[in-house]
């Protein structure tokens, strides 16, 4: 998937304004932790040191992102349990297998899912695998303090932020 992300070749919408933002498009963006390069199309954290009120911020909201996918997908694999290790398929097949999990996942979720099964314990997954995607561009320096002044202003700004 990162390989495709960085050439390009990943189906990503084209960028959009942000909602309530007069401001130039936004890129859509996978977030990621510090294992990843920055881009136009992956975010990652600002280093730690020397942070003003914005860059905490930014930095504050992408790990509330990766917190909100990384308990969706320890959602999906306490479902799905052979997710938790490597899958043993040949790779032609891998992709059906996900595919057909996300739609049973989905459908359970909707269907059959109570609010008791919800509040089971979650796992997490243990190891990250991280691909380097090059270094890091300008193109994701910019994308980056877009969404640093958006996650500031009063239209990407939620009330107890601060």
């Amino acid at each position: 998937m990162g390989r495709l992300l960085q050439s390009n070749q990943l189906d990503v919408p084209q960028p959009a304004i942000l909602p309530g933002s007069t401001g130039p498009p936004a890129p859509y963006v996978v977030v990621g932790d510090e294992g990843f390069a920055l881009s136009n199309n992956l975010m990652r954290r600002f280093p730690r040191r020397g942070l003003d009120a914005k860059r905490r911020m930014f930095n504050y909201r992408l790990s509330r992102a990766r917190r909100f996918v990384e308990c969706a997908f320890g959602i999906f694999s306490h479902k799905w349990r052979f997710f938790l290790s490597p899958i043993q398929l040949a790779p032609q097949n891998v992709n059906v297998v996900i595919k057909a999990c996300v739609v049973l996942h989905n459908y359970m979720r909707t269907y059959e899912s109570t609010p008791d099964e919800d509040a089971q314990v979650y796992t997490l997954p243990s190891a990250r695998d991280t691909l380097p995607l090059g270094g890091t561009g300008s193109a994701g320096l910019r994308v980056r303090e877009l969404f640093s002044e958006y996650f500031m202003s009063p239209s990407g700004s939620f009330p107890l932020q601060q």
